[in-house]
């Protein structure tokens, strides 16, 4: 397997070429698997000649935690509180959705300006040799 290092301002890139299988599935490696945290699935984006793999984060029981925590701070109870936690959980899904329309576009505007520096590394002329 190929793996490359590369510096791409603060912080590493790395670089492993993987197999396709016939049945096109791939392998994540072991050690992306367990940095990223990863379970039994994750989100997939294609964009620009690129495939991105990204973790799956159900965070949805954080929301109402932390909604449920803010509105008791603000002095709801009862069935005020059930009302207003309702109100407000009907928001989450749009904001959340807002949000990763606003992050697919940087991902987008991002990949355009993607710099592939295998040729830097290996050189444009290394072709296979037989």
């Amino acid at each position: 397997m190929l793996e490359n290092k590369l510096s791409m301002g603060e912080s590493p890139v790395e670089k492993r070429r993987i197999r396709i299988s016939s049945k096109r599935q791939i392998t994540i490696p072991a050690k992306y698997y367990e940095s990223l945290k990863l379970s039994k699935e994750v989100d997939c984006i294609c964009a620009n000649g690129m495939l991105i793999l990204t973790p799956v984060r159900n965070d949805s029981n954080v929301f109402a935690e932390e909604i449920l925590a803010d509105l008791i701070e603000q002095g709801y109870h009862g069935e005020k509180l059930l009302n207003e936690f309702k109100r407000i959980s009907r928001q989450v899904r749009p904001a959340v959705e807002r949000l990763i329309e606003e992050a697919d576009a940087l991902a987008r505007e991002a990949s355009v300006s993607y710099i592939d520096h295998t040729d830097d590394i290996f050189g444009i002329d290394d072709e296979s040799e037989d």
